[in-house]
């Protein structure tokens, strides 16, 4: 059971940078993380929460494993838990509550 995050490299909005958090064994255990983490639930999108890179560092204190963006999307797939846009045939996961 791991929580993993890639390194803060996508655009968002404010001129800011944004790393992926995802776990590769239960949504249950993304969404715990991220509340502790102090990442709002509006922030989660199918699959992962969206992570400012001001949060970054505190995510790897609090355990999160750095991958890469392609091993993050392989131990996600792995896991079952991959929800890609377009939907296909996999229902989307609930939104995160709080």
């Amino acid at each position: 059971m791991s929580v993993l995050i890639d390194s803060p490299v996508w655009p968002g909005p404010r001129g800011w940078r944004f790393a992926h958090l995802v776990s590769d064994s239960s949504f249950e255990e993304l969404h715990s993380f991220a509340r502790e983490l102090g990442v709002p639930s509006r922030a989660f999108e199918r699959d992962h929460y969206d992570v400012p890179e001001h949060l970054h560092a505190r995510a790897l204190d609090l355990g999160a494993e750095l991958v890469t963006g392609r091993d993050l999307v392989t131990r996600l797939r792995a896991a079952g838990l991959r929800r890609p846009k377009g939907g296909g045939s996999e229902q989307a996961p609930p939104r995160a509550r709080g």
